[in-house]
């Protein structure tokens, strides 16, 4: 054992470790959740992430299956083109009755969407106060109190940011596949390697494995390329750079709601990605690349 590595214990049990002098709280087998598969997505801050994730609801759901989508950001705005407004978060819910959540009804936390999409938004603790990965423990365990995931085909998970720490890592325990959502650019593709690592870690003592990336509001995919090349990931898909793609934002609408030049085409790669995923993705064994490494790899010839 190496020196630096430490084995705790929770109420849990013994606490697994997730990679080299990493110590993280283990998921309590009680919160496991069984029957549908599960899905997070991943990427860098502000790269698109919530209208993957809303848009590959809606397509899974057209394709006719049961969704339900977790928000997992302080903002709660994951859901808001489904639901066409800001949900309460659920630790909003569980401090209105103290935490007694026999005291909550189901459509205190969920909201039924657009094409029938199930959405719950987990909200965050107050900024410095807490840990994400108690926010989605929360959650899961108020799903599973309520029987909300017994009728659920699809989970997907739309989890803040970048990975830099266990909390906001905590849904890859629950995932059968982690999805990263990137654009061509360096800061993008940074973090995509951080979250390939994350994922690495993860995979060792959970069953999520990666499925690869979307391209997302990309004219060219040179430098995601070159990383793929580099590390082993794949891309699973494309999504132009479209303004109608901004806009269904503005608009808090999903993609399938609008209309427009390209609109068709997107639906149409939204439909497609559903599909493969449904039909199970092979599991990529990417491995991320060193901090300098990065630097050395991207940019121009």
């Amino acid at each position: 054992m190496n020196a630096h590595t430490k084995i705790t214990t929770s109420a849990a049990g013994p606490c697994r470790l997730d990679g080299e002098g990493s110590l993280q709280v283990a998921l309590d087998p009680a919160q496991k959740i069984e029957g549908a598969k599960v899905f997070a997505v991943y990427g860098k801050g502000g790269i698109g992430k919530s209208t993957t994730s809303s848009n590959l609801s809606v397509a899974f759901a057209k394709l006719g299956k049961r969704v339900l989508q977790i928000g997992c950001d302080p903002k709660h705005d994951s859901t808001f083109t489904l639901t066409k407004q800001l949900m309460p978060t659920v630790i909003d819910v569980l401090e209105t009755v103290n935490f007694h959540s026999e005291e909550l009804r189901v459509e205190d936390f969920v909201f039924q969407g657009y094409a029938g999409v199930m959405c719950v938004e987990a909200g965050g603790p107050p900024a410095g106060t807490g840990c994400g990965g108690y926010v989605v423990g929360q959650t899961v365990k108020l799903l599973k109190e309520f029987h909300l995931l017994e009728d659920t085909d699809v989970v997907i998970f739309d989890v803040l940011g970048d990975v830099v720490c266990g909390g906001f890592a905590a849904p890859l325990q629950h995932a059968e596949r982690a999805v990263v959502v990137t654009a061509n650019d360096f800061d993008s593709i940074f973090a995509m390697n951080r979250i390939v690592q994350a994922i690495g870690a993860k995979s060792k003592n959970y069953d999520v494995r990666l499925a690869g990336c979307i391209a997302n509001r990309s004219a060219d995919v040179d430098q995601i390329e070159r990383f793929n090349a580099a590390t082993g990931m794949k891309t699973l898909g494309r999504l132009p750079d479209l303004d109608v793609i901004r806009r269904s934002r503005l608009k808090k609408s999903t993609l399938f709601e609008m209309e427009g030049e390209g609109v068709a085409e997107v639906q149409a790669e939204y439909l497609r990605l559903a599909a493969q995923l449904w039909a199970g993705v092979e599991p990529c064994t990417a491995k991320s690349l060193k901090d300098r490494d990065i630097f050395d790899l991207l940019g121009f010839d």
